[in-house]
């Protein structure tokens, strides 16, 4: 049996009342990509993470009648016409897999793994996240993420509290709760962060400890561990609030900071982080530093 893939530039369009379309018209999965391949960076406050130019996949059954979807989407939509689109048949033998392809398991320490949607993950004691692309400004692929889940893996979590700053998809969040925290806390300014930070959390069975925030004036009290993957000018400048979250001899940990903006970010959380030496790590031409400290005795 052939399957039909149905492929949309979103635009201006609202993403969950697209997919709330396709999922009403029987779509078997639905994935959000960038139509352009650019890299997406964990979100930094006042800024917008997502892709300008986003394309949404949904996978049909060849009974389902694709013209009665462009309809409704004209309609309920309110749309003169629909943007760009096209209609494309696979093969059932490829249909699950076509979107894995580029998307493999990733290992991250000694501990924890990122599993896609139809891979089998292994019984041998590993801790698994489910993480599929999507609204997926942090799957594990950049090495801000990547050295940010090493370090989560190299920690004892049992019972800790976490703050991610800026959580993105969610999966550093996710990583710590599956590690042993207790409970953990979310805060992105951007909707669809927070939309993808509960359809992960949901998907990895750890909704119920986690708190998702949309501004970080709602974050309150203090925490054992405070994460921020965003970029060096925010931390810059947020670096005082940020560090007010985090309790007395707490750890730190900070990245989405170039090799050069390192000094200039220890210097502003120096006042009340003792930090350990920076870790460096290159991607595509770039050197990416991950910091890592504890919040000083008062």
């Amino acid at each position: 049996m052939s399957w039909r893939q149905f492929v949309m530039n979103l635009g201006a369009l609202n993403v969950e009342a697209v997919e709330e379309i396709f999922e009403h018209f029987g779509a078997s999965s639905v994935t959000l990509t960038d139509a352009d391949d650019n890299p997406v960076l964990e979100p930094g406050p006042g800024e917008t993470p997502l892709w300008t130019n986003t394309t949404i996949t949904g996978m049909f059954s060849p009974d389902v009648d694709l013209q009665a979807l462009k309809a409704t989407l004209i309609s309920e939509l309110h749309l003169s016409e629909l943007p760009a689109h096209r209609t494309e048949t696979l093969e059932d033998r490829t249909w699950e897999r076509e979107w894995l392809k580029d998307f493999s398991p990733m290992q991250f320490g000694k501990r924890l793994w990122i599993y896609p949607t139809g891979y089998d993950a292994p019984g041998g004691g590993e801790i698994i996240i489910h993480l599929d692309p999507g609204l997926a400004f942090g799957t594990g692929t950049h090495a801000t993420t990547a050295l940010c889940l090493e370090w989560l893996d190299s920690l004892s979590l049992d019972g800790k509290t976490i703050l991610d700053y800026g959580c993105g998809s969610g999966v550093l969040a996710i990583a710590a709760l599956k590690l042993g925290c207790s409970s953990a806390t979310g805060v992105d300014i951007d909707p669809q962060a927070l939309i993808a930070t509960r359809q992960n959390a949901s998907k990895n069975e750890v909704s119920e400890n986690l708190n998702v925030l949309g501004a970080a004036i709602d974050i309150t009290g203090e925490f054992d561990i405070v994460i921020a993957n965003i970029l060096a000018g925010p931390l810059i400048q947020f670096a005082e609030s940020i560090t007010r979250t985090l309790r007395e001899l707490g750890m730190l940990a900070l990245s989405g900071i170039l090799h050069e903006q390192a000094d200039d970010v220890m210097t502003a959380f120096e006042p009340w982080i003792e930090f350990d030496p920076p870790v460096f790590r290159e991607q595509d031409g770039q050197i990416w530093s991950r910091l890592t400290g504890k919040r000083r005795a008062d």
